[in-house]
């Protein structure tokens, strides 16, 4: 049985702990008036071009909202937008934290439905790794926690991320007006509550049933477990999407995409098969998983791969159709990121697609933990910024950077991870014992060693 070392618990808190306090101090830095808003604006405007730019996008599209200006009213004009660049940098620590949040509780979450067809497809390759995936998908508690709290304070104003939820705003725009029958607070915080439960519930179901399938000496069990992942998949798959209409998509309320819930999906998916392959590569190098062998880090590698060709179709879909069609009400949406985080957005294309691409496209790379774990880091990197990129604009539009806030929040988060991951982990047997296709996982090395003989004798 694996223990949870002291030294990786210390190393967990101590996350928590910086985490929190990198969190503190964005909260604690924030300005308390336009005129130190603007100060800090001031100070900030040498960091980059696409911060002057975004600020200048900013302001002129405060003039814009602000109606039909006259050379009368500039001065009310100019602190309307000290108070609006004030408001985007009291959000920051707030976008920072949901950025992360999202971030790992998207995860988890995906792990869990990768788990779970799994589970529906009667895979036999991955039995070996499923108690590294229930193991993750133990942060989706703690995760999930939070967001219910981070709901509910944003259905109460105390954070200001969603511009729909203002009512002066929500009574004025129509565009905003014309979609209140789903953007209102009452549905909003309840479908949210009904996402985390309906997700919840089955993590906490199938974790005890899988373990339950050790000691059974039927498979009444795992029957069980299939039917309930089946009704979980179809689940998901309608709660994922609209979970990205209502926590990403709803901070730009002009805008829609009938591709965003694959897309996100498929950022996170990406993510989470890294991970699954992160943990399952240290967990072997520590000698807990025995049974997993190089053709099982090999099969993790080629989803990473596959589903970051996939994440690209659709970024490349979404983005295509929008630029082809050219309607102001599509385009705004790239055209502020363009403005606002063009050295983002392009560098996420590099990290998403092009690196992984090339690194992972050699079969013989994908057995080795070394380039999978290269490979890795990049794109965990890659679609925190691809997260980053899809939440940042809509709440502090360009008044964003990366600094103590976001890092913060980061290892926050990762703290968590790290000690609820493997404290799940050693809670239960690291091998699924009970699982009828778990003599075919142990002996997938097998197949592939004599499939690649053979093609070799063929050559």
């Amino acid at each position: 049985m694996y223990q949870f070392s002291g030294k990786l618990k210390i190393f967990s808190l101590a996350l928590i702990v910086v985490g929190v306090l990198g969190i503190g101090y964005g909260f604690l830095s924030t300005p308390s008036t336009p005129e130190e808003a603007m100060e800090m604006v001031a100070k900030n405007d040498d960091h980059g071009a696409d911060h002057g730019e975004g600020h200048d996008t900013a302001k002129k599209e405060e003039h814009k909202d602000a109606g039909h200006a006259t050379d009368a009213h500039g001065g009310d004009h100019d602190q309307k937008h000290a108070e609006h660049v004030m408001h985007q940098l009291q959000n920051r620590p707030w976008s920072a934290v949901y950025v992360a949040l999202l971030f790992f509780l998207g995860i988890s979450l995906l792990v869990l439905a990768f788990y779970a067809a799994q589970r529906v497809a009667q895979a036999g390759w991955s039995i070996v790794l499923f108690r590294v995936m229930e193991a993750i998908t133990a942060n989706l508690v703690p995760t999930s926690i939070i967001m219910l709290i981070f709901i509910i304070l944003a259905g109460m104003h105390m954070s200001h991320l969603f511009v729909w939820m203002d009512p002066e705003v929500a009574a004025t725009d129509e565009i905003i007006k014309g979609k209140s029958l789903w953007l209102n607070v009452p549905g909003w915080i309840a479908r949210g509550i009904f996402y985390l439960v309906v997700w919840n519930a089955y993590r906490w179901f199938i974790r005890k049933n899988s373990i339950a399938e050790d000691t059974a000496t039927d498979i009444k069990i795992y029957k069980r477990n299939y039917n309930a992942s089946v009704i979980f998949l179809v689940f998901f798959m309608v709660t994922e999407s609209m979970a990205s209409w209502d926590w990403i998509m709803g901070l730009d309320p002009h805008w829609f995409s009938t591709l965003f819930g694959w897309y996100v999906l498929a950022t996170l998916l990406v993510s989470a098969l890294t991970v699954i392959a992160f943990v399952t590569i240290y967990l072997r190098s520590k000698g807990y998983l025995p049974k997993v062998n190089d053709s099982h880090i090999h099969d993790l590698a080629k989803f990473m791969f596959g589903f970051s060709v996939f994440w690209t179709y659709l970024w490349f879909a979404q983005f295509m159709l929008i630029w082809y069609a050219d309607m102001p009400e599509e385009t705004t949406y790239f055209a502020m990121r363009f403005s606002e985080y063009k050295t983002l957005f392009f560098s996420m294309l590099v990290m998403n697609f092009a690196f992984p691409v090339l690194l992972l496209l050699n079969s013989d790379f994908k057995s080795q933990p070394w380039f999978v774990i290269i490979g890795g880091l990049v794109i965990l990197a890659g679609h925190y910024v691809d997260l980053f990129i899809m939440i940042m604009p809509g709440t502090v539009g360009g008044s964003w950077s990366f600094g103590i806030p976001e890092l913060g929040a980061t290892m926050f988060f990762l703290g968590i991870f790290i000690y609820t991951v493997f404290s799940a982990f050693a809670k239960a047997d690291p091998v699924a014992k009970g699982n009828p296709f778990l003599q075919e996982s142990e002996h997938f090395h097998y197949y592939n060693i004599e499939h690649h003989s053979g093609e070799d004798n063929h050559h």
